[in-house]
């Protein structure tokens, strides 16, 4: 089966999910959620990757901090790599943890030739130890930060040219950001370094009206803007493998899988149209 739009997937929806019949679906999950030894969260796992691709998301490596990605934390992903074969892996561009502490947030950091050789250094211990590509996520942002000497787009495309590593585009994420930080959506879409794109992500985010800002919740369903910067994407670039983001609020799964389905036939229309001009 060759993935096409997949969605997250959460344990309320296994019995729908296992017998959709929706042609192309996938599955991503959380890696954190699932480092235990056994129970029944991996037996449901086994059951979904007999019929379905999957992919795993790492929100725990830290893989912006000072120190080297904890060892521990990487054998147990690379468990689960071993175990469930996943045929993408990704992980996001920002910090988590200082010296024993982990922190509940992806963090930013200023954008500087320190921190650009940190970061490659992080990824290439990663790949190294789980011999596999990661996908690195686009973040999103909320403030200014201080000391940048890259723009992001060039300096997700110098990290990707110096590891070896791919790229989640999240356009979620950069609507968000444009919103928050007051800069074009489709300045930075045309900036990215697209032919390191392996997945999108689509979500929805929630809006604080008093601070005027756009919160990255994945509690709501993809935004049009969200939706046009996708149609965008596909234009210029063609379909690769995209993911409906819904953690919070989760919605019944028909809800879920119209989202999915939304998503799945504007790549079809693509690829038709890509198919009729060769």
């Amino acid at each position: 089966m060759i993935p096409t739009a997949g969605i997250g997937l959460k344990a309320r929806h296994f019995d729908e999910a296992m017998i959709s019949s929706a042609v192309g679906l996938w599955f991503e999950v959380h890696a954190e959620n699932y480092m235990v030894g056994g129970g029944p969260r991996l037996a449901m796992l086994e059951q979904v990757r007999a019929e379905r691709p999957l992919s795993l998301h790492g929100v725990g490596l830290s893989l912006a901090g000072h120190e080297l990605p904890d060892v521990e934390h990487l054998a147990a992903l690379k468990r689960l790599i071993d175990r469930f074969e996943p045929f993408l892996i990704s992980e996001h561009l920002a910090w988590s943890r200082w010296g024993s502490r982990a922190l509940p947030d992806l963090l930013p950091f200023p954008r500087s030739a320190e921190a650009l050789l940190i970061v490659c250094r992080n990824i290439d211990f990663a790949q190294s130890l789980l011999g596999r590509q990661l996908l690195i996520e686009n973040p999103s942002h909320y403030l200014d930060v201080n000391g940048h000497n890259w723009s992001e787009t060039d300096f997700l495309g110098e990290v990707a040219a110096r590891t070896g590593c791919g790229l989640l585009l999240d356009l979620n994420n950069v609507q968000v950001s444009a919103n928050n930080l007051g800069f074009a959506a489709g300045d930075y879409l045309a900036s990215f370094p697209v032919d390191k794109v392996g997945e999108v992500h689509l979500a929805g985010a929630s809006s604080d009206a008093h601070l005027q800002l756009l919160i990255d919740t994945h509690g709501a369903p993809v935004a049009d803007e969200v939706w046009d910067l996708f149609g965008r994407y596909l234009e210029n670039h063609g379909p690769v493998p995209t993911l409906i983001e819904w953690d919070r609020d989760v919605p019944v799964f028909p809800v879920l899988i119209a989202e999915r389905d939304k998503a799945a036939r504007m790549m079809a229309a693509i690829s038709k149209k890509e198919r009729e001009y060769v």
